[in-house]
């Protein structure tokens, strides 16, 4: 069993490496016409592509834009929107007394009035209210509103929000607090995937569930509508069919904000325009944020299709193999098909396949069809658009002749051959050393001894006499 758990260890070392999904990125095409809007974005929701960009990460003001913000903290930190709350203008009142009073935005929210944590999102949300951001942001943050502002920090924080301060939930200008057309975009993909966050901002009126006849007699002027005039049908300068809210803000130094979301033909698109001027060169009060989404509405719209950029079946180069039963070599294609969001303006042969990153320079049979070869980084004007990974177009076997003379050669050419050869030759020398060492002996013990007590050498004529 530990054997077979090791086994899989080792399999999973050799094939994690080549396992990764495929990374994709859209160009930042150039539209045509001018944006009056400094910073600027061009989203498409459904696969989380950013199709132009303008001055995206340029700290801006954000004005009623923070009220994104506002309701998020809220949606996230109040268990039931259906509470109640009693208005109280001691809460805002203060703001009476700031220095661009035109930026002020009122719900006809009166000191005495009872509405839902829900209805005062609407206020917030559709036309600015300061009297429910700030109702929101004193109770929410337990009658504290500096407590609520660092819980709308920390949770831009947790969202990767590096280039935003909020100081406020109003969206009162304050010289330090800022944001980026980027992260009110990251904010806003967070946002619509709360819960009632999307169905509030969508609406156009609203009327609060909680009447108040004895401020409000009128019930026809106790609603509220969207600041955002796209939505208004009966609007022929601005209406754009298909828009969904989010948010419109303007501040007095710092220019005309919108967020909006508008769909059509199973297209979804967000755009977000930051500084827009608030007024034409000759003085008059323009609404270029309004202008500047509907020219980028216009161009994803009827610009930008799902095209097949790479097909499954495009051979994208071969690498050699060796001891190959046959074809010395395998050609390499796409493991799938990519398909991106495309400009019908800009021609596909202009995407470069070129930049290829092959695992091994030269492979050893067998090869099967469906191994990782390498991966292909497709680039267009300079700017990566997709990597892909590259797979063997077919099996590649092994011949047995040339497998078994390349084992012969390797193992001829291999560390342990030579130590072979020298431990044979230290072997043989012993052996001979041995075997001259025995015949030496040997020798030595056959050759006769000579006598231990000899005969004396008897003189001939000392004998005669």
């Amino acid at each position: 069993m530990k054997n077979k758990f090791l086994a899989f260890l080792s399999a999973a070392a050799v094939i994690i490496p080549f396992v990764q999904p495929t990374e994709t990125k859209a160009v930042n095409f150039t539209m045509r016409g001018t944006l009056y809007s400094d910073s600027a974005i061009v989203l498409n929701l459904d696969c989380d592509t950013i199709i132009h960009e303008k001055n995206a990460d340029k700290k801006q003001m954000p004005g009623p834009l923070v009220n994104i913000m506002t309701a998020v903290v809220c949606i996230e930190n109040c268990p039931d929107l259906a509470k109640e709350i009693t208005i109280e203008e001691d809460v805002y009142s203060y703001l009476y007394n700031t220095e661009y009073p035109d930026d002020l935005r009122y719900g006809n929210i009166l000191d005495g009035d009872v509405l839902t944590y829900n209805d005062l999102l609407y206020a917030m949300m559709l036309t600015s209210s300061v009297e429910a951001a700030e109702t929101i942001a004193y109770h929410i943050g337990g009658e504290d509103v500096s407590v609520f502002v660092e819980m709308m920090n920390k949770k831009a924080a947790e969202l990767g929000m590096d280039s935003t301060k909020f100081t406020n939930a109003t969206g009162m200008y304050n010289a330090e607090q800022y944001t980026t057309a980027r992260d009110m975009m990251i904010l806003t993909q967070y946002a619509l995937n709360k819960s009632h966050f999307e169905d509030i901002c969508a609406t156009y009126i609203y009327t609060p569930s909680v009447p108040n006849f004895d401020r409000h007699p009128i019930e026809e002027k106790w609603r509220w509508f969207n600041s955002n005039i796209m939505m208004d049908e009966e609007n022929e300068n601005y209406y754009y069919r298909g828009t969904k809210g989010i948010k419109t803000g303007n501040l007095e130094l710092g220019g005309r904000n919108i967020v909006a979301m508008a769909g059509r033909d199973g297209h979804n698109y967000l755009v977000i325009g930051m500084r827009a001027p608030i007024n034409d060169e000759d003085g008059n009060t323009a609404f270029y944020h309004l202008d500047d989404a509907k020219q980028m509405f216009n161009w994803a719209f009827g610009h930008f299709a799902y095209q097949v950029v790479l097909a499954e079946t495009a051979e994208l180069g071969e690498l050699p193999v060796d001891l190959a039963d046959g074809s010395s070599y395998v050609l390499a294609r796409p493991a799938e098909e990519i398909s991106l969001l495309w400009h019908d303006e800009v021609d596909l042969a202009l995407i470069s396949r070129d930049n290829i990153t092959w695992y091994n320079k030269k492979l050893q049979a067998p090869v099967k069809k469906g191994d990782a070869l390498g991966r292909v980084t497709l680039e267009y004007s300079g700017e990566k658009l997709a990597d892909v990974e590259l797979i063997a177009v077919s099996d590649v076997e092994r011949s047995t002749l040339k497998y078994n003379t390349y084992a012969a050669k390797k193992f001829l050419k291999s560390s342990w051959f030579s130590k072979a050869l020298i431990l044979a030759g230290i072997l043989s020398s012993l052996y001979i050393i041995l075997c001259i060492y025995a015949y030496v002996l040997f020798k030595s013990r056959s050759k006769p001894l000579k006598p231990m007590y000899a005969v004396p050498k008897v003189d001939k004529d000392k004998k005669k006499k």
